[in-house]
């Protein structure tokens, strides 16, 4: 059973995303050297999970490819190139691609496909059933929560968030200190390159 998801950015219903969140990948070097190679069939924006903080995080690095792609702005090669760059604190292509993207080792990943004419939700669940090794679970906050290197993250971006001690809205401290975590990435990304 799939667990893909598709998704529609209000601003850009014409170029819908197919999302799929995968624990435990044994192939990330298979995969990294199908994006190396340039292979057509392999043109996703594949990240290492364990960067990604939360769902509205990579809507957010989506909608900033897509509508770099349809302005025709974009510093890479592709929209789904642009969707891994639109992750990174600044303008250095190659390192947003070490950071965000995946490498050899990779465990986690999320797979990003912007669908456009001849493309379909059904045929690429098939391709990435096919040809990811791994566990495929929800594309959820709450998975994001279990696979997130939170120290990573604050090192990557720059940041000393730490939750607050005690929650006053009834939230958990590491619901807290995500959401936190959240809103400071949100803000860092927001003002690259601005």
């Amino acid at each position: 059973m799939s667990t893909l998801e598709t998704i529609a950015l209000p601003h850009f219903p014409q170029y819908p995303l197919c999302v799929g969140l995968y624990k435990n990948v044994k192939n990330a070097s298979f995969l990294r050297q199908q994006l190396l190679a340039g292979n057509a069939d392999f043109e996703y924006a594949f990240l290492d999970a364990s960067v990604v903080v939360s769902r509205m995080q990579f809507l957010a690095a989506s909608f900033r490819g897509i509508n770099d792609f349809a302005s025709d702005r974009m510093k890479s090669h592709n929209v789904h190139s642009e969707i891994v760059f639109s992750f990174s604190p600044n303008n250095n292509i190659a390192e947003s691609f070490r950071r965000f993207g995946i490498s050899d080792t990779t465990q986690h990943v999320l797979a990003i496909k912007v669908l456009s004419s001849g493309i379909t939700a059904e045929s690429v669940s098939q391709h990435l059933q096919q040809n990811i090794e791994g566990d495929q679970v929800d594309v959820s906050d709450t998975n994001f929560a279990e696979l997130v290197d939170q120290a990573r993250l604050r090192k990557i971006y720059k940041l000393n968030v730490q939750a607050r001690k005690g929650s006053a809205n009834g939230t958990s401290s590491k619901e807290a200190e995500i959401k936190e975590l959240e809103t400071s990435i949100l803000g860092v990304m927001a003002l690259r390159g601005s």
